[in-house]
């Protein structure tokens, strides 16, 4: 799977969900830095998407609010409210994946466009492969320190063998 390097518009005959990956949410209610650069792309995939769903995923972490509710009350100032889907309950990649796949099928969608950190594309990707969801990512600027970026480059080099066997795992589950 290669990085993305670009938004490409959806093909004409495409149904496309844009699903837009939590991150850490302030004591506030507020986005974290991660989350408004994710916040912040997913609006610039919506305009490119006119016809686009949204699926915000995210479940409460340290805080009061879910990441899912946050982005969907941000994003929801900017696009009409009937695009936007909430997944309150997803923890981690790995469920938001699932929740995502079952979304689509559930509703006709037949391509996902990830928008995630690059760093966190090829984990996204392969997820989106395992579940036989089609998928295009979206080439987000990297934003934060270069330690930032080192440190969730070693994270996701951790997480991708995990969630490797974790969905071959569910795939032999299905059968």
């Amino acid at each position: 799977m290669s990085q993305p390097s670009a938004i490409e518009p959806a093909i004409s005959s495409e149904r496309p969900l844009i699903v837009v990956f939590g991150a850490a949410v302030r004591a506030d209610d507020t986005p974290s830095p991660a989350l408004a650069h994710r916040i912040a792309s997913a609006v610039a995939a919506s305009r490119l998407y006119p016809d686009a769903a949204l699926l915000c995923t995210g479940a409460v972490g340290r805080h009061g609010a879910s990441e899912a509710s946050v982005m969907g009350r941000l994003i929801g100032t900017v696009i009409d409210d009937a695009r936007l889907h909430l997944d309150e309950t997803s923890s981690d990649t790995l469920q938001s994946v699932r929740a995502a796949a079952a979304f689509m099928r559930a509703n006709g969608f037949d391509v996902a466009i990830a928008c995630t950190d690059r760093y966190h594309q090829p984990r996204v990707r392969m997820l989106f492969a395992l579940a036989g969801v089609r998928s295009r990512g979206l080439a987000m600027p990297h934003v934060g320190s270069g330690a930032y970026l080192r440190r969730m480059r070693l994270r996701e080099a951790i997480a991708i063998p995990y969630d490797l066997i974790a969905g071959i795992a569910q795939l032999r589950r299905r059968r």
